[in-house]
């Protein structure tokens, strides 16, 4: 197959569909986009029905483009990532991998312009962490739940604000930061650098004020990011966790018991913020982000280095902490479904605490006028006394 056939491939593919965030190419199924969280078929005048192995193949091998090390991890390791540039359109992070015996192709579609706190309408507490001079922060939650975005705003924000030297370490480049009042430097893996860890160890000589790792994968990753932190650097990054709590858990994990009680006074002492995120599906189409914040203070501290415990848990932490700037999934869930944004079926499938939630939903819904219970009229039975046997 030819880069022109391809990319006209895409092209048509990209004009499917509205908001469109990803290419699905699997063996068996026929071209596929993804939208709104859901995968729509597409139909195309180049190729029809359903993709062969060889298809899938020859897709795989000219978006490859004979590259040495794209091939060696895809025959070593089942899998490769990298960037795709669509000539006149939008760039794409690529990941080709085997499954029973054939190959899949899934491409990220990644946006040309860099999002800004307010065009995303995140949190005020964003722009808190932009001015955050050292320490770590963490953004949590699966794949595709748009931490990459909320973090590419708050970089935007520093680039805006602040004559600062910033360098990236990413899997791949997906937006591309111009100098504003910052200067960038952003390093692509597997061409600019081979792991996050050697990377990150290298920026810590490159003179930066501000680093931001794309994904924490492994112990030696968070021991440089504690490193840069503790010397006064300001880390960015992202772990795949469900929640702010559960990512202390997870970093922690990484250590062996002996280890764990220091690393606990560090993170303590580094941790700034931990953002969750989530995307709903909105009730007038489309999604939206919701976040979990939880920041640092002294209840947080000590159950860091102390351990959860009943009472000083993080959920309940976080529960109670909107005067610093905290928030649960599940009070941010409340709001939206207080502003319309979703629906009640909605709001209780993506909650942490269904009976937390309810409760919430209850309170709007009586702040309306509307009705609480499904339960009908009631009555006092007054004879039922002398209708017992």
């Amino acid at each position: 197959m030819r880069k022109a056939e391809l990319d006209q491939i895409l092209k048509e593919m990209l004009g499917s569909h509205p908001r469109i965030s990803d290419l699905n190419f699997t063996v068996g199924r026929p071209f596929q986009v993804a939208a709104d969280g859901r995968l729509h078929k597409v139909n195309l005048d180049l190729v029809t029905g359903v993709l062969t192995p060889f298809q899938t193949e020859q897709l795989a091998l000219c978006l490859i483009d004979n590259s040495r090390r794209l091939l060696v991890d895809l025959f070593s390791h089942g899998s490769c990532d990298f960037s795709y540039n669509l000539e006149d359109g939008p760039r794409f992070r690529v990941n080709i991998f085997s499954q029973r015996g054939s190959y899949s192709i899934v491409m990220r579609k990644l946006e040309s312009k860099v999002p800004t706190i307010s065009e995303l309408d995140l949190p005020e507490c964003f722009r808190k962490m932009a001015t955050e001079k050292n320490g770590i922060i963490l953004f949590t939650g699966a794949t595709g739940t748009g931490k990459t975005t909320s973090l590419a705003a708050i970089l935007d924000e520093i680039n805006s604000t602040q004559e600062l030297h910033v360098v990236t370490l990413e899997d791949p480049i997906e937006y591309v930061h111009n100098h504003k009042k910052a200067t960038f430097n952003q390093r692509e893996l597997g061409q600019d650098f081979d792991t996050f860890a050697s990377g990150l160890r290298a920026a810590l000589r490159q003179a930066p004020n501000v680093i931001f790792v794309g994904e924490i994968r492994d112990r030696e990753t968070i021991e440089i990011a504690l490193n840069a932190a503790e010397t006064g650097h300001l880390v960015f990054s992202t772990v795949h966790t469900v929640s702010a709590g559960h990512t202390i858990n997870r970093i922690l994990g990484m250590f062996t018991t002996d280890e764990e009680r220091q690393v606990r006074f560090r993170l303590a002492d580094t941790m700034r913020w931990v953002v969750g995120q989530r995307l709903l599906p909105r009730k007038e189409g489309g999604r939206v982000a919701i976040f979990e914040i939880m920041r640092n203070n002294i209840r947080v501290k000590d159950s860091i280095i102390n351990g959860e415990r009943e009472g000083k848990t993080f959920y309940e932490i976080i529960d109670g902490g909107q005067a610093y700037n905290m928030q649960t999934f599940d009070q941010h869930i409340i709001k939206l479904f207080q502003n319309g944004v979703i629906d009640e079926d909605v709001a209780l499938a993506y909650a942490s605490s269904k009976a937390k939630v309810r409760q919430g939903m209850d309170l709007v819904k009586a702040s309306r006028g509307e009705e609480t219970s499904d339960i009908g009229e009631l009555k006092i039975d007054l004879e039922w006394h002398e209708k017992r046997p």
